[in-house]
């Protein structure tokens, strides 16, 4: 009989190695209407976090310079990239010319009642609008989602099921957490609060940037594997 402790182990369905966030995680069966979110930062962080986009691993970015809090827990869609399709997008829907992507994946704020104490995790959430931003000559989009199953938010379909000072809320986080209080300049502008439809859209087009930049990693993933 053979030593159970010489037993061969039985084949593992899992990678000993953590995925990369941006890049080793799909960004949901759903998308773009169900999306699966990385979460960086959450209400109670007074530091800026996010994701070193080489190495994959949470890095501290900078303390918050002023007192806001950003309102929801935020994050990014995994496999998007704010690019041209994005910037494209953004300028003919806010009039501009000369747009860019900034480069990063697109934001995403979770609406929750619950408290969600910690970032690095892994939510799933439905997509019901977002906030045309610009920071300076860059399109910067903040997807509005809300958590799936949440008892208060979970049956909101589009931005306009939300109370409008929620909207208010993040909108006034985002115009004002680069500047001094007071500034005459504001640094960001958002042009348009816009419905779920438009924000799967951008959602769209974000999947399409990262697919034209960086391919098809899932498929690369799975010839990998064999």
């Amino acid at each position: 009989m053979m030593d159970a402790a010489r037993e061969p182990l039985p084949s593992l369905p899992v990678s000993f190695y953590l995925a990369h966030p941006w890049h080793g995680i799909a960004p949901g069966d759903g998308v773009p209407e169900r999306i699966t979110v990385y979460v960086e930062m959450v209400p109670t962080d007074t530091v800026k976090y996010e994701v070193d986009k080489l190495s994959g691993h949470m890095r501290l970015d900078r303390p918050q310079k002023y007192s806001a809090l950003c309102p929801a827990p935020y994050g990014f869609i995994p496999r998007t990239l704010c690019a041209e399709r994005v910037a494209g997008l953004a300028a003919v829907r806010a009039g501009r010319q000369k747009v860019v992507g900034d480069g990063d994946p697109i934001d995403v704020c979770v609406l929750t009642e619950r408290p969600i104490t910690h970032g690095g995790i892994l939510v799933s959430a439905r997509t019901i609008g977002g906030l045309r931003m610009f920071d300076g000559s860059e399109a910067d989009d903040k997807i509005l989602a809300v958590l799936e199953g949440d008892p208060a938010y979970g049956a909101f379909r589009d931005v306009s099921d939300c109370p409008a000072s929620l909207v208010e809320r993040l909108r006034h986080y985002f115009l004002t957490y680069k500047d001094m209080p007071g500034a005459a300049v504001r640094k960001a502008e958002i042009t348009h609060v816009y419905g779920a439809a438009e924000a799967m859209e951008v959602i769209q087009c974000s999947l399409d940037d990262y697919r034209d930049r960086f391919g098809d990693l899932g498929t690369l993933a799975r010839e990998a594997r064999g």
